[in-house]
């Protein structure tokens, strides 16, 4: 009896001095979202309002009001990368995955996109950008509550599959696709349409709790993104940001498309 006693309290001290059991080294992460920030980089974006969208960004994840909503999510921590894209097969991961939970690692992503410059490059491929961006969730490594693809840009899409088809596949993986439009200058070149945000909002976004936030201004765009960020990283659904007006026509999907043999 003393030896089976005894046999008792040595596997009750082992596992005692072992601690608490441990996540399995390949086990993914934990995060509330996982984000990719998916950035035009296209011709039609001038150096002047690139570096002002990069700024934007990089302001947005040194605030400590988006330091606040990220520690506030269930878990306290999101995945964000940050990808740059313009025409088909012309997308760059310019700051890979990074684990953020507060004001430190936060501060480090918004370093390391502030040291690489926006290139830019020819046509606008938001379709592509979209399957790219989905590639990258699948493939993080983080288990995520909520997937998030935020895609800005001004102009739409004019290279390769239909942009409809490219959001339809992504949410029916359970993404949620959101917009930034860049609605600052008036529409010059062959591509540039007027309701750049009906078209976001009609042909871009999708998915439970989509929204979209334009920027008509340019001292808006730090603000407008701080506050696109701090939706995204914040838990829950709380329903469209913008609401459609009762009879507003919708968008014309097609009207930089052209017939493609790479729409499926």
């Amino acid at each position: 009896m003393r030896s089976r006693v005894a046999a008792l309290l040595a596997c009750l001290l082992a596992a005692t001095a072992a601690g608490p059991p441990v996540r399995a080294a390949d086990a993914p992460v934990e995060v509330d979202v996982a984000l990719v920030l998916a950035v035009d980089v296209s011709l039609s974006m001038t150096g002047d309002e690139q570096a002002v969208q990069r700024e934007g960004y990089v302001e947005a994840f040194r605030n400590p009001a988006v330091h606040q909503a990220i520690r506030q999510g269930m878990v306290g921590r999101i995945a964000v990368t940050y990808v740059e894209w313009a025409g088909v097969g012309n997308q760059r991961v310019v700051v890979p995955w990074t684990l953020i939970a507060g004001a430190e690692e936060a501060a480090g992503f918004a370093e390391r996109l502030s040291q690489s410059p926006p290139r830019r490059s020819t046509w606008t491929s938001i379709a592509s950008a979209i399957d790219f961006s989905a590639g990258l969730l699948a493939g993080s490594g983080f288990e995520a509550m909520r997937r998030v693809i935020d895609v800005s840009g001004d102009g739409p899409n004019n290279q390769g599959r239909s942009v409809t088809r490219a959001r339809d596949d992504a949410v029916g993986q359970g993404i949620v696709i959101n917009g930034l439009p860049l609605m600052i200058r008036e529409p010059s070149g062959p591509w540039d349409i007027k309701d750049l945000d009906r078209y976001y909002r009609d042909c871009v976004i999708g998915g439970s709790g989509s929204f979209m936030v334009p920027v008509r201004e340019r001292d808006q765009f730090a603000a407008a993104i701080r506050t696109k960020i701090i939706r995204e990283v914040a838990s829950g659904d709380p329903g469209p940001l913008l609401q459609r007006a009762q009879g507003e026509p919708r968008a014309n999907c097609l009207i930089g498309e052209r017939p493609n043999p790479d729409w499926d």
